[in-house]
């Protein structure tokens, strides 16, 4: 952490750059993320910008916790219950059957879908945490890099992508990214599940809480027809 840092005045100065529809570069458990509001058009014409992507392609949200999942409409099944409740917070992005109810265009993908993680990470969670209590976002949980570049891993690598005159702010204060691959990413909106991205969560693991789902399913089936 540097020298006089305030963690919680950062995060703060964060928020408020949010609410005006600025960017904030942040650290997870996995890579380094961009923040912004996902409900602000000029805010995520920004993000898409700065990451030279374009309007078509969806863009994942970070989450407090599950509790957010109900005001974005987002359809949940006995898969994501599961899946929620072994990994979350964690490095799983789960995309889920979504109206995305007052979303920027272009974050829900052509399927009505939408991707939601929701990090263990100290500063993530805090700044998940403290935007959701001051009526901001959710935020967009993509990683602070360009079209076609490797995610920063470090706060310094960080300090290299945001240096331009429309770069996001940095937070400086608290831990570094763990610099762990990203996410896995998984998609729910079909059956059977797909495994978009394998990423810092074991695709194992992944399945075996599918699997038990499945297997849980059948049973019910079963004892249904006897």
């Amino acid at each position: 952490m540097p020298s006089g840092a305030d963690p919680a005045g950062e995060i703060g100065r964060a928020v408020a750059v949010l609410s005006q529809g600025g960017l904030v570069a942040f650290p997870t458990e996995t890579v380094w993320g961009i923040a912004a509001d996902a409900r602000s058009a000029p805010a995520v014409g920004r993000l898409r910008a700065f990451k030279g992507r374009e309007a078509a392609q969806p863009i994942s949200l970070l989450v407090s916790g599950p509790e957010a999942l109900g005001p974005l409409a987002c359809e949940r099944d006995a898969r994501a219950h599961a899946l929620i409740e072994a990994f979350w917070p964690g490095p799983l992005t789960l995309i889920l059957p979504c109206r995305g109810a007052g979303l920027a265009a272009g974050l829900v993908n052509p399927e009505g879908g939408l991707g939601i993680r929701c990090s263990p990470h100290p500063v993530a969670a805090a700044l998940a945490r403290a935007a959701a209590e001051a009526g901001v976002g959710p935020l967009t949980a993509t990683s602070c890099n360009a079209g076609g570049d490797a995610p920063p891993a470090t706060r310094e690598q960080a300090r290299r992508v945001c240096n331009g005159e429309a770069a996001p702010m940095l937070i400086e204060s608290g831990e570094d990214a763990q610099a762990a691959a990203p996410s896995s990413v998984l998609d729910l909106c079909c059956r059977p599940a797909r495994l978009l991205r394998a990423g810092a969560l074991p695709e194992r693991a992944i399945f075996d809480v599918l699997e038990k789902i499945a297997d849980s399913d059948r049973a019910a089936g079963t004892a249904g027809q006897a």
